[in-house]
């Protein structure tokens, strides 16, 4: 249910499905008047390597950037380190970044390096209490947060250490004591949860000291400023009650962080803020979206940032006014149908940054601020797409049922022919807050899916960012209510159309979208032929009595579901009070060590399509969470995924 994303990769050429039969065939599928270009399949896009950059070499002329290739037999990912030129040109492999990129672990005087480690500080394990004991696999907790995410609380927490340069790891200082606490945060933290003064007397990190159940019931994170010549440690943003995060430094000294204002919501808008000469100020206060990611201009009076806007990720700044009474001004950078996903640096005129559509795999290019003309600096994947036929993506504007105009994606099989008739898929997105944009993603892959001969009609329903923070808040404490009337709004539109088979309409998601899914099963009045849920909520009692991080919970559905204020949530928002009129295939995927979506919501789901006697079907990976991470399994899904689509639709 976060929306934090990972992006993981990997691929091999074992068989090639048939997009116009809809079986599997040991040829591939031409396009029509190409011998060499063929619709993608699940191997081809295991063949995709990806793409993840590291830095900006020191002098800023310079790319580097890693490389990860699957390895289907092994069932693991080979990576390979590579530097190119920010104009694009002498590409070459090289051993090692150390070299070349700016060591962010040293202090700016080169006295001193930080790390992080987990440090043992509670008692957790059977062992731990009774040492005798040694083979004992007991566990034993007091409060919440005994798990999280896809890994049970061991006792252990994330802390920084620095130490003087060239020492060894053993004489580095803890400066977090014996807090239970994380830094960087867990699962998903890392580099960006601290950083050093540009006068090297401070470490900046950023934390929840809160603990136990506590500490599950808020997204109060602060930013706290150790001191190394006193051991000293104080809170920079102690007034703000909802997540600080990413401490940045400007060339000119001044500190921008990421900033939510409300204690419990994931989602709530994250606007940049920035702390000069003692004064705080909110450069994205009046600007109605939230920022997913930004760093610093080269000159400090500035931030770039990236922003959902139109069904895309865009590239925007907004100046930094200083102490000045000028009103800091947002302007949009960049448009067009694709991604900007990841700021990797500043170079004079020059932005470069990662890139996606739905129909490519990230890679980096840079951005002329000047001429406004791109440059394409990685081609690790062209070889692959230049020969894959590509699918077509439009926008679509559909009216509502309360009259707002919303946008739906709608990507179309290669070679559409719209004479012909064409089954078609209604993708529920996660999150339920995540944007809904140019992605690419290596399981609910758009491309692949319309590759196999189908429609995508993939709504910016309530509650996805990018149409205005009201646009974006609307679907808490709304599950069931406006944005299925949306999902159905969109499906109904696109029903429309002669090239729509009617008879052969499908819902699938994962997640909140699968929530989606299996919400609709009950509601959707034989709309649908098919549904394919990966990782739902179907029972919100159990849910609640099962998941990791209860601020969700409690910020979307207002709260436990024995308190009578939150009983529609519970009743008429939850897919379980529906089920009597489920009537449809269903298949069920569902990770074994998904904490935060457990597995008991899959099973439940299972069982209830099977004592109904519905066509059903259960997909279980133990060794996974939320995700799907391994190179095997994904495989397996994909084939399980549209063997079950040729069956059903």
């Amino acid at each position: 249910m976060s929306r934090l994303r990972l992006i993981i990769f990997g691929i091999i050429l074992l068989h090639i499905y048939s997009c116009s039969a809809q079986k599997v065939t040991n040829k591939p599928i031409l396009k029509e008047r190409d011998a060499h270009v063929v619709n993608m399949t699940p191997e081809l896009m295991w063949q995709v390597k990806r793409v993840s950059a590291m830095g900006l070499s020191k002098d800023g002329n310079e790319l580097i950037y890693r490389v990860s290739t699957p390895n289907i037999d092994s069932n693991s990912f080979t990576t390979k380190i590579f530097k190119v030129s920010v104009q694009g040109d002498n590409t070459e492999e090289i051993s090692s970044a150390k070299d070349w990129i700016r060591d962010v672990t040293m202090s700016p005087n080169g006295q001193y390096k930080f790390m992080s480690k987990p440090i043992k500080i509670q008692p957790v394990n059977g062992a731990d209490f009774y040492p005798e004991l040694k083979q004992t696999t007991a566990q034993i907790y007091t409060s919440l947060d005994y798990r999280h995410w896809d890994t049970w609380n061991d006792g252990t927490y994330n802390h920084v250490l620095y130490g003087k340069a060239g020492d060894a790891v053993t004489d580095y200082k803890d400066i977090m004591g014996q807090e239970p606490f994380d830094s960087p945060q867990k699962p998903f933290g890392g580099q960006s949860d601290y950083v050093w003064s540009p006068d090297s007397k401070y470490i900046l990190y950023v934390s929840k000291k809160k603990t136990g159940t506590e500490a599950v019931v808020s997204t109060n994170t602060d930013i706290y400023q150790y001191e190394l010549a006193t051991g000293n440690t104080i809170n920079l943003t102690q007034d703000n009650k909802g997540y600080d995060t990413h401490p940045l430094y400007s060339s000119q000294g001044d500190l921008a962080w990421l900033s939510m204002a409300t204690d419990g919501n994931e989602a709530d808008k994250n606007d940049i803020k920035v702390l000069s000469n003692g004064i705080t100020m909110n450069l994205t206060a009046h600007w109605d979206e939230t920022v997913m990611d930004y760093q610093w201009s080269n000159d400090g009076k500035s931030l770039y940032f990236i922003a959902a806007t139109n069904g895309t990720l865009q590239l925007f700044n907004v100046s930094f006014p200083g102490r000045t009474k000028m009103m800091p001004l947002v302007t949009q950078i960049t448009k067009g149908d694709w991604d900007v996903n990841g700021i990797i640096g500043q170079t004079g005129d020059l932005i470069v940054v990662s890139r996606t559509s739905m129909n490519r795999a990230a890679e980096i290019y840079s951005y002329n601020l000047k001429t406004e003309r791109w440059n394409q600096l990685t081609h690790v994947n062209d070889g692959i797409y230049n020969n894959i036929a590509a699918s077509k993506t439009e926008r679509r504007f559909v009216t509502t049922t309360d009259g707002k105009q919303m946008l739906v994606w709608i990507i179309y099989p290669p070679n559409f022919d719209p004479s012909k008739k064409y089954p078609t898929l209604l993708y529920c997105q996660g999150g339920p807050q995540s944007a809904l944009t140019q992605f690419y993603s290596f399981r609910w892959n758009f491309h692949l899916m319309a590759s196999q001969g189908y429609i995508i009609v993939a709504p910016n329903r309530r509650g996805m960012p990018g149409h205005g923070v009201e646009w974006n808040r609307q679907i808490s404490g709304d599950y069931g209510g406006q944005n299925m009337r949306d999902y159905l709004s969109a499906i109904d539109d696109i029903a429309k159309e002669s090239y729509v088979d009617k008879d052969r309409l499908g819902a699938i998601g994962a997640s909140y979208g699968g929530y989606s899914v299996f919400y609709l099963a009950g509601n959707h009045n034989k709309r649908f032929k098919t549904f394919i849920a990966h990782d739902g909520i179907f029972n919100w009692q159990s849910m609640y009595g099962t998941t990791e991080e209860m601020f969700f919970v409690n910020n979307d559905l207002g709260g436990a579901y024995w308190e009578e204020k939150n009983k529609k949530s519970y009743t008429d928002f939850n897919p379980i009070s529906h089920v009597s009129k489920w009537d449809t295939p269903i298949y069920i995927i569902q990770g074994g060590k998904d904490f935060r979506v457990p597995i008991g919501q899959g099973l439940e789901a299972f069982n209830a399509a099977q004592m109904k006697g519905i066509k059903s079907k259960l997909l279980f990976f133990p060794d996974e969470n939320h995700w799907v991470m391994q190179p095997q399994n994904s495989l397996v899904w994909h084939r399980e995924f549209f063997k079950w689509l040729r069956e059903t639709l």
